[in-house]
Order: C-alpha cells, then structure tokens, then sequence
C-alpha cells in the first residue's frame, strides 16, 4: 500500500509523548565540558570606555574570558553582508549585544564571572523607529523597487483615490527550545557543533570564517529544533561561535544555552514596517493604480533583511491585478537586535498592506470586502501577470473565493452581523474573508538546490541524510514516505538521520516552505538511482533464462516480481542482500535543483487559499474573540494530510497572534519591555477560533513538484490575517458611513479600544 497521501504519525511523536525525544540539552555532559555564557551591552547605542576582567579571572572555577581581540578570524559576519561583530569592539550598536564571553565550570561560576566584569559604556541617543532612521539617514543596501505602468498617473486619473498609513508591528519567534550549540573540539583544530539550528551550512560557514578555519574543519550536526520559524535560520550563528571559540580555546567540550529571557533579549523577531499607500480606483471597486512605499525596520545589521524586503515587494499585490503599480521602499537601520527570518519572511507585510487597502475601498464605497477582492482576483486572461512579469498560470483563486464564500454561508452570515451590529450596544461583530498567493522558492536563485544521500543496507533497511531540518515540521515524517514509496517498503524500515554537513553539503537553510520539495525531491532522485540498478538485477533474477524486460519488473508490498509471473516474487530485503553480494552498489547521492527560475519567475509555483473569520468585540473592554474560521487551501496532492493540517491550523493561530495579541515593546532607549512569556502574549488555548473549520482543494495535483504536492509551511500564516480584516470590519460599524477604521497591526485590546475611541468622536 503506498505511503504517500496517508496519515501516518510524526517520526518523533512516539518518543515526544514520552519525554524521550533528544534535543541539545538532553546530550549528557562530555568529560570536562564547560558552560558558556556572555556579558553583553547595557545600552543600544555607545562607547565602550572602559572594560575590566581582572577580578573575574581570579574567580574559582571560570576558565576562559574573551573579547574580539580573542577572535582568531574575522570578527565580521553575516549571512548576506558582513555588518554584525561576533563581539563588540569599541562601540555597541543593540542592547544584549554580546562582548566578553565567559567559559567557566558551572553556572554559579558564569553568574559569579557576569557580576565581577567591570563594564563601563558611555550612552549615546539610540535610533529605535523608523521614522527615527528615515529621518537621521539611516538604510541598509540601495532603495528597492518593482513598478510596471504609470501608478502616479493611473491614480491621478482614477475616480476615486484614497491614501494613508499603515503600521505593522514584529514577532517574537517564541521557539520551545531557546538558541543553543554545543562544541566539541577533535584532532588537528577540527571542531563539531551540535546546533539548534534551521541551516547547519550557515553554521558551518561562519564559524570557519570567524574562528580562523577551513570549512574542512568544522561538522555541523542537528537532529532536531525545539521550533524555528525561521528564528534558526541565520540567529543559531552567535552561540555556536561563543561554544566554538572556547573550544577552540581551551581544548575542552563547550555549550552555550540562551536563558529564555536572554533569548527574548538579544535575538531578532519579524521586521516591523510602515507602509505609505496610495490607491485609484472604480465605482465598482476595480483597482487601477496603486503605489506603495515600504520601510522595515531591520534592526542593527542586515542578516537577511534585504531579502525579506524583497519579498515582501513580491507579495504587495497579493492575490489581486493592479494594472499599474509601484512598490518602492528601504531597510532601515536601527539601534535594536537585528530582524531576521520569520515564517511567511516578508510576504506578509507586503499581503496585510493590500489587503488592508481593500477593507477601506470597501468601506469607501459602502460595498462588501469580497466583493472588491473577488473582481480584482487575478485569473482571468490578460489579469494574470504580476509587477514583476510572472505568469499566474494557476486560475483557482477566484475558484477558491467562490467556493469559501458558498461553503461558509458568507452573504447569510453578512446579514445576520447587520442585524446584530444595528441593535447591539455593547458589541460588535466583524466577517472578513482574504486570500493568499504566496510563491514558494528561494528569491535567491543558487539556494534552490539540495543533496541527499540514501544508504539500503543489506537486511532491506534503509538510512537517509538529507540537508533539511526537523524543527517539530514533519519534514523527516514526508522524507521517509517519499522514500518508503520508491523501494515500496514499509516506512517503519527507513531511518531519516541526524543532519550533517559531514554527509550534506553546501545546503540551504530549511525555510522558504521548500524544505519538502527540495530535500525530497533530492532523495527521490537518490532512490531511482539505486533502484534503477535493482530493477536491472531483478530482471535477471526473475527469470531462469534470459533477463525479463525491465518493464515488468514490479515494486509492491515490499516485493519484487514480474508482472506476467506475480506468484514469483523476491522480498526486498533478499533482493538487496543478493544485489551486495554481486557487487552492486546499494547507496546513492541524488541532487536536486528547482527548474524554470529566473528574473521574471522568481517562484516555481504559487501555493494558494482563502480564509473567513467572524469575530465578535466588547465595545468597552476592547476584548476580542473569534467565534469561527474557515480555511481553504490549495497544496496539491498531501503527501501526509494529518501533517499537513497541524500546518494549516497552526500557521493559521501563529498568524492570528501576530495580527492580534503578540505586541513587541521598546523603550525609547531601545530596550525591549516584553522579553518573557509574563509580558508577551503568545495565543493559547482559549485565543483558537471556537469554531475552526479547515479543507484542501479536492484532486488538486501539480504533477511538477514532488508527488504532485504544494508546500504548506507559511501560506497558512498569513491566512491568519483574516482575524485582524475582520477587526477592521467590526470597528466600521462604530463610525459613519464611508470610514474606515485606523487600526494597525496587532490590533490588541488597546489597539481596538483607541480606534473605537477615535471613530465615535468623529
């Protein structure tokens, strides 16, 4: 029975029921390991003036300290442009940013250490907002933009023209399991790292460069994340360098476990972004010209903030035609821990700005939102090409919207909330239904491309190494039924192993929702190698003559037998045994690259889906909850539907939260107020809609991808934003006719409460 398209459980979630599941902190202590911590800036803009480790090297039992003068590499790095220091030199540019580390024998010892450093740094006035480095000059990389037509123009001319602000706030990755590594030091200055991390190479990379090494060198192993998000893709770097330099110099076993609060400090989140707009449109609601200036607040140094902008361009328009369009903007630069990588990586910035856009056109001109979104749906002739010349091939949007609208009783729903909203004086209630067309490749070209190595073994088992991360995702779950199907074995019989750049090498992080469709796809590959070569020793083993045609060989069940002979079969597992023992190779490394890229078709394919939300608000507290969600998508063939619908609702609720309720605070001096889980609010239990609803696309297939499957890991997230459109819609009842509530992003408690405020004084 084929595996692929069932529901069989998580490769790990016997074992993480049961406590038993090994992540970083569970490996038991190496003989003479040391504990690795960091003393780091307490201000987030300054000069180091004075520093003083004396009294802390007399301290019993801490073994090491050391600055960027320790550093034998470059104390340069970073994943795009080297602009971030592994320590701080003479000044510090974020608060938490890290200059002495600390390698001592315990944790009383680090603690102790942490207090004797003496620090003196002199203050200077932080740039912390946006609006702060547009003012002071303050960007990283050149402006970006994507235009097509004449949006000034088009704008000018149209009927009706609406502008205005919208400001979008960040997220906290809020992972399970906190940054870690653990280093081990080997022979001739070779060093292992165990890290948390969503991209081994990445690790492996910079602590070559940093610590004065060859890539040769340095091994980078992860068996497993406690979570992600993207959160790992480039910030797992800072730890492992602290493990790796004390390693390397002290010659000992060495693990740095961010505290949680430390964690929350000292890491990036989501870029923040303001996003300036205006639009032209018909008396029906037709968008004609749109233009959009973007800015992101990227924190101190770059990491990936250039490309996340990026796509966040790509995905200003959504799921909607703009015949004439400009989307311009910057990265800005700011005095707080540099943004980063973060599940739906800029796509939903850019998708929250349109469809914000749409709920005041909307309420502009007294219609219903999915009215407007559904006449402006890409897929039809000539309405198919994006700002940036791809095709949209794929017609199911409008396909998508109108089977929502019908299965969720929309237009009925509509009428019930007019009705409760005229009468009601103490709540109100709000339905919004978005879409999504999020594209689904690397932006950056050489990064889709994966490896993977596939090992049979003589008893019919079989071990897979690919590039890819298992974050709690069920990456490794689809990995063994991609390859269970190929050899037509039991999935119980192959072993997807810990990732190595031993085994792996020159991968791509595990992010951008490719991590099936690249890592499979390679391991697919591997498979028909080695199977190629079985079924050629199958067709002379079936026979008793001459070899039988190879299109008769049969893969079934575990067996192998001719077609025209189905009651002569070998098992599997013999028939690797015997293929060994007449030399024939059993193990394969198969490649994969993504097809059909290039300048004007940044993404191979686009996963779509539509989601309604009705939510229902207490007009004098502020407090909102949603009574239903309804959620359709479009991912192809499942490769595991259990897996894939834990994506969904989960993307989903993560999506919700940092549209709602998950507020990161600064002050003005850049320090970050909301650090741990007693002043940051994540959703839980009681935040899931009451009534959640979640279907695929039936017999949807995209024969192009693997297993005619569509990825599935960020496309949901930023369906959650139909929670925050239907806030905004809610609130347009509390003013007048044609206004539009100034909500911005997280509409929380207050956030509601300071726009119901500003519309009834109207």
């Amino acid at each position: 029975m084929p595996s692929v398209g069932r529901s069989i459980p998580h490769e790990s979630s016997r074992d993480h029921v049961r406590g038993r599941s090994i992540f970083l902190d569970d490996i038991p202590p190496h003989r003479n390991e040391l504990l690795v911590d960091f003393v780091s800036s307490p201000v987030a803009r300054g000069e180091i003036v004075a520093l003083d480790l004396s009294a802390a090297a007399k301290l019993p039992g801490v073994v090491g300290l050391y600055t960027f003068r320790d550093v034998p590499g470059d104390n340069l790095f970073g994943p795009i442009f080297n602009d971030e220091h592994f320590l701080a030199e003479d000044k510090v540019c974020f608060q938490g940013e890290p200059i002495v580390v600390i390698a001592a024998e315990s944790h009383a010892a680090l603690k102790a250490a942490k207090v004797a450093i003496r620090l003196e740094v002199r203050a200077e006035t932080p740039v912390v907002s946006i609006e702060q480095a547009i003012e002071a000059g303050e960007f990283i990389g050149t402006p970006r933009a994507i235009t097509r037509g004449d949006a000034a123009d088009a704008v000018g001319k149209a009927l009706h023209r609406l502008e205005g602000t919208i400001y979008i706030g960040g997220q906290e990755h809020f992972y399970m399991e906190t940054q870690c590594a653990l280093a081990i030091p080997g022979e001739n200055g070779h060093l292992t790292f165990h890290s948390s991390t969503q991209n081994p190479t990445e690790t492996q990379v910079m602590a070559a460069r940093v610590l004065g090494l060859g890539m040769h060198q340095v091994v980078c192993l992860c068996k497993r994340m406690g979570g992600g998000f993207g959160g790992k893709e480039t910030q797992a770097t800072p730890p492992a360098l602290m493990a790796g330099l004390v390693a390397l110099k002290t010659g000992r076993p060495a693990r740095c476990i961010y505290a949680r609060e430390a964690d929350g400090r000292v890491t990036g989140k989501r870029h923040p972004f303001e996003v300036r707009y205006q639009v032209g449109f018909d008396d029906d609601g037709h968008l004609l010209g749109a233009r959009l200036e973007f800015y992101s607040n990227a924190g101190s140094s770059a990491d990936l903030s250039t490309s996340v902008f990026d796509r966040a361009l790509y995905h200003a328009d959504n799921a909607y035609f703009i015949p004439d369009i400009e989307l311009i903007g910057r990265v800005c630069r700011t005095n707080l821990p540099s943004n980063t990588a973060f599940r739906g990586f800029g796509g939903g910035q850019g998708i929250m700005a349109i469809e914000s856009v749409i709920e005041d056109i909307a309420e502009f001109l007294g219609k219903d939102a999915a009215e407007i979104r559904l006449i402006n749906c890409y897929g039809a002739d000539g309405r198919n090409q994006t700002p940036y010349g791809q095709i949209v091939q794929d017609d199911t949007l409008p396909l998508l919207f109108e089977r929502l609208v019908e299965r969720a009783n929309y237009w009925e729903r509509r009428r019930a909330i007019d009705e409760f909203n005229a009468t009601s004086q103490s709540h109100l209630r709000g339905l919004s239904l978005t879409t999504v067309k999020f594209g689904i490749s690397f932006t950056t070209k050489f990064l889709n491309q994966a490896n993977a190595l596939v090992n049979v073994y003589t008893d019919g088992t079989i071990q897979v190494s690919t590039g890819g991360t298992e974050m709690g995702q069920g990456l490794n779950t689809k990995i063994r039924q991609l390859v269970a199907d190929e050899f037509a074995v039991d999935p119980a019989n192959i072993s997807v192993m810990s990732t190595s750049t031993e085994k792996n090498n020159n991968t791509p992080p595990t992010a951008a929702s490719a991590g099936t469709d690249l890592n499979g796809s390679a391991a697919v590959n591997a498979c028909r190698l080695i199977r190629e070569r079985l079924t050629e020793f199958a067709a002379s083993r079936l026979s008793e003559g001459e070899p039988i045609p190879i299109e008769r060989v049969v893969w079934e069940n575990g067996c192998v037998f001719d077609s025209d002979k189905p009651e002569q079969s070998i098992e599997f597992g013999k028939l690797v045994h015997a293929a060994h023992r007449e030399r024939i190779s059993l193990g394969e490394r198969g490649h994969y690259i993504t097809p059909g890229l290039g300048p004007s078709r940044p993404f191979f394919y686009y996963t779509t889906g539509c989601a309604l939300a009705e939510v229902e608000i207490d007009r004098f507290t502020g407090e909102m909850r949603v009574t239903r969600a309804d959620v359709l998508m479009d991912i192809g063939q499942s490769i595991n539907p259990a897996i894939d619908l834990g994506q969904i609702g989960g993307g989903f609720v993560q999506g919700m939260g940092w549209a709602t309720c998950e507020e990161l605070k600064f002050s003005d001096e850049g320090e970050l107020l909301t650090a741990s889980p007693s002043t940051y609010k994540i959703p839980g239990v009681r935040d899931i809609p009451e009534d959640f609803r979640i279907e695929f696309v039936e017999d949807s297939r995209f024969p192009e991808n693997v297993r005619s499957s569509k990825a599935v890991g960020e496309p949901p997230l930023l369906l959650g934003l139909c929670v925050w459109t239907a806030i905004k819609n809610a609130l347009s009842y509390a003013g007048s006719k044609g206004q539009s509530a100034p909500l911005n992003l997280p509409a929380t408690g207050e956030e509601i409460l300071r726009c119901l405020s500003e519309m009834e004084e109207v």
